[in-house]
């Protein structure tokens, strides 16, 4: 498993405020956290397409990306700013939601396929796939052909309340996985199990 410091977090959403508190934009919500705590300010650099923040995350400087592409065109975003400043895809950390899992559940990934996330696969389009994949529980609707209604629309409170603590947790591992590496910070995120998931 590649353990390349991470000189890039991407989270992905959608521009605008009426996406904002939207499950979509879980990905925005975890670079917005890790910027509060590490003392980022996101400002638009219309060259990239994407909102930046610098960010110093113990000892590693980290760039925070925001694409204002929306998202099935983040690829676009995310690799402007990678190749811009040098960044190799297995130095990048990508956020994003996933229909798999339930709110309250996070989970760290090295690589893979899209899994049917269309931001994830432009990415892919233009960087690869040796990239660090950080998959945010938002739950599946209750009925099939519902998918985009439902990323689409904010969560419950209670679904809200769940995702705010995985945000928590996820910001809380990105410290771990820069200074004790990729497999701790799993194995701690991992851990934290929603009620009535099995391990």
């Amino acid at each position: 498993m590649p353990d390349a410091p991470l000189r890039l977090i991407a989270g992905l959403g959608n521009p605008g405020a009426e996406y904002a508190r939207t499950r979509h934009n879980v990905g925005f919500w975890l670079v917005d956290e890790l910027a509060r705590r590490h003392g980022g300010t996101f400002r638009l650099e219309p060259r990239h397409q994407a909102e930046l923040a610098r960010a110093r995350i113990g000892a590693t400087d980290v760039w925070l990306v925001k694409p204002m592409t929306y998202m099935n065109a983040s690829g676009g975003a995310v690799g402007s700013v990678a190749h811009f400043y040098k960044v190799a895809p297995q130095e990048m950390l990508v956020a994003h939601d996933e229909l798999d899992f339930p709110p309250g559940t996070a989970r760290l990934r090295h690589g893979g396929g899209a899994a049917g996330h269309n931001g994830v696969r432009d990415i892919i389009a233009s960087v690869g796939d040796a990239f660090w994949r950080m998959r945010i529980g938002i739950g599946r609707p209750g009925a099939k052909g519902e998918g985009i209604d439902h990323v689409l629309s904010r969560p419950t409170a209670e679904e809200e309340r769940l995702i705010r603590e995985t945000i928590e947790a996820g910001a809380d591992a990105v410290p771990v996985m820069l200074e004790q590496g990729a497999q701790v910070a799993m194995n701690r995120l991992h851990s934290q199990l929603h009620p009535g998931e099995a391990p």
